[in-house]
């Protein structure tokens, strides 16, 4: 059974296509490209978000032990990006293909002219037949400016091009129920909805060179389907994973999507960082906001506002507990929100939408 995809993005962990003594795995890559070809051949999208700067620039210079760990990672990504883009780039020219290098920071999101730049972009480079390689650009990316990793930039930049799918290349099958080591743990193949229990039993250690584990991947991929894109995660060392996960036909895990959300609703379900104020729901509003149907945020339901937003701004709204219900838009400033906070028939302070609820 055929999935019926017509875009992809695809994301592949340095974990997949760098060796064990840490530098890149140039057969692996190679495969992954003629993949991408044959993929590219039946007339799908192809978005390629990939890792291995880091590991590309561990192939070309001895670093000292003097230099602290942020200033190498700068120095390694810095030197094997060039690296990493060529080799691609050479790949994909086996096959009459050409590859564009697109480097980005968290920060390219948080605006909403700087998200639909870059959303203009790639959707350019798409329509004249390239294939974007989009990697964070770890030579400015430090501390707060820094993703996860790699597969929430990829959730990014599905939501941003309305993707029908992710897929989330790694170097085990999918996500198990339990420990892949322990005899009797099999592949959770469907995941459906919201559920919170899987970090439970996903193992919570990182991959040897990538910043993830597959408490992250779950959690992007969660966030992602909810948006309604299907979410795939497969093992990316397996021969002919893409061609045979299109098929149907190797196992991993699926997390199915929900009804497809607008693009504006796309772009504030990760703008969380971007927010700016803070309001607090009392547990009636919230309870009206979570019942699934579409409703508006409203001031008789907002018990504080707790920071200073503006007209258009991104904002956190909060339960009783402090906890996130959702984000929205503003339709009006804190000021007014104050003034008008407890009071019936007012405007609605977040539309539905412009309302993502998390």
């Amino acid at each position: 059974m055929k999935l019926g995809y017509k875009k992809i993005v695809v994301k592949v962990g340095s974990n997949v296509i760098t060796q064990a003594n840490g530098l890149p795995d140039e057969t692996r890559i190679r495969h992954l490209v003629d993949q991408i070809a044959e993929i590219k051949a039946l007339g799908i999208e192809v978005i390629l978000v990939s890792s291995g700067a880091v590991a590309s620039g561990r192939s070309l210079i001895k670093v000292t032990e003097k230099q602290d760990a942020v200033t190498t990672r700068q120095l390694l990504a810095a030197i094997g990006q060039v690296k990493l883009i060529n080799t691609y780039a050479t790949f994909f020219d086996a096959h009459q293909l050409k590859c564009a290098q697109v480097l980005v920071t968290k920060e390219d999101f948080r605006d909403r002219a700087h998200y639909l730049n870059m959303k203009n972009c790639l959707q350019i480079l798409l329509q004249n037949n390239v294939i974007p390689v989009v990697n964070e650009n770890d030579v400015v990316s430090v501390t707060e400016l820094m993703f996860t990793d790699n597969d929430e930039l990829a959730g990014l930049i599905a939501s941003m091009l309305n993707a029908d799918a992710l897929i989330i290349l790694s170097n085990v099958n999918g996500i198990y129920n339990g420990d892949p080591q322990v005899e009797g743990s099999h592949v959770i193949e469907e995941i459906s909805g919201s559920v919170n229990n899987l970090a439970a039993f996903i193992q919570t250690g990182k991959s040897q060179f990538g910043r993830g584990g597959m408490v992250t991947k779950s959690t992007i991929a969660q966030k992602v389907a909810r948006l309604g894109i299907a979410v795939h995660i497969a093992n990316g060392t397996t021969n002919n994973v893409l061609a045979d996960l299109l098929e149907n036909k190797v196992v991993h895990t699926r997390f199915i999507p929900d009804k497809i959300k607008s693009g504006k609703k796309k772009w504030i379900a990760h703008s969380e960082t971007a927010a700016t104020g803070i309001v607090k729901l009392n547990d009636g509003a919230k309870a009206v906001l979570t019942s699934g149907k579409a409703t508006s945020l409203l001031p008789i339901g907002i018990i504080e506002v707790q920071s200073d937003f503006l007209k258009g701004d991104i904002i956190k709204i909060i339960d009783e507990e402090n906890r996130l219900i959702g984000l929205g838009i503003a339709e009006y400033g804190a000021d007014k929100a104050k003034d008008r906070m407890g009071q019936k028939k007012q405007k609605a302070l977040v539309h539905y939408d412009y309302l993502y609820l998390s």
